[in-house]
């Protein structure tokens, strides 16, 4: 059971401020919450493999291939400011 002392420990831990109705209220829904999380651990999933998706999913893979080679004067011609054969950008502080 959640009590109000609960929700004033987790709202101090957010750095939270919360009125008294607030308070009452959180301490409500967060009772729910857990409430609605025990009923979900009485469902017995001994049978049920783990999965990360709800769908089967597979990932398509294909292999790296260069298609077009850019030289290394291509792609600094776009640089706005080169500095040693480098792109020179703006400091960052």
């Amino acid at each position: 059971m959640i009590t109000i002392k609960d929700v004033e420990h987790v709202a101090k831990l957010a750095r939270l401020e919360l009125t008294e109705e607030e308070k009452e209220l959180y301490t409500k829904q967060l009772g729910d919450v857990l409430k609605y999380v025990d009923q979900m651990n009485e469902v017995d999933t001994s049978n049920v493999k783990p999965m990360t998706q709800v769908i089967d999913f597979v990932n398509v893979m294909r292999d790296d291939k260069v298609v077009y080679e850019h030289t290394k004067e291509e792609l600094m011609a776009n640089a706005p400011e080169e500095e040693n054969g480098f792109f020179k950008v703006p400091k960052i502080n």
